[in-house]
């Protein structure tokens, strides 16, 4: 979100969004490649990937949802593709490590959390779009995506974010 997309009640973020952005490009890329590397990964195997409740089995378990909508290869499942994502991520050890990524943000960020970070919810959870840190501080809440896809409208898919890096950091300001 940039200030002009702010509602005149929010005002300008009360933090540097771009910097904050710049510094985990920095500080995190081995991170960020860890992520696009998982991104890839479940974008390979997304037509053998299906839910089983909150989990997500290789086909030949269980064929509840597929992730691959009617069209070749697009991926329609934003749920199943979390949690594929979110599983990727915890067997290479990268979920352990957004915390740190969060702290850094909110260090660049010249705030204080209110709470320590760990990875789990409310402070890291893996969506269809790749993990979202969040950041609870006293003025409001500062908000990480590092998005590995992107949701596209018409049709509605997720798509792997385009190269370089194939990984897309957004940071906002939640007041």
């Amino acid at each position: 979100m940039t200030d002009r997309d702010r509602s005149a009640t929010d005002g300008p973020s009360p933090v540097d969004e771009r910097a904050i952005r710049d510094r985990l490009v920095a500080e995190h890329a081995e991170v960020l490649d860890a992520v696009a590397a998982a991104g890839d990964a479940v974008e390979a195997a997304g037509d053998t990937l299906v839910t089983t409740g909150d989990a997500v089995a290789p086909q030949n378990e269980t064929t509840a949802t597929d992730t691959r909508g009617a069209a070749d290869g697009e991926l329609t499942d934003g749920r199943a593709l979390g949690a594929a994502l979110e599983r990727e991520l915890a067997d290479g050890g990268v979920l352990d490590r957004l915390p740190g990524v969060l702290e850094t943000a909110v260090d660049a960020a010249s705030v204080e959390l209110v709470a320590e970070p760990v990875a789990a919810p409310p402070y890291v959870t893996v969506t269809g779009r790749g993990p979202v840190l969040r950041g609870p501080t006293e003025d409001g809440r500062l908000v990480v995506v590092i998005g590995a896809f992107r949701v596209e409208r018409d049709p509605c898919r997720y798509v792997r974010t385009p190269a370089p890096g194939r990984t897309v950091v957004q940071v906002e300001f939640e007041r």
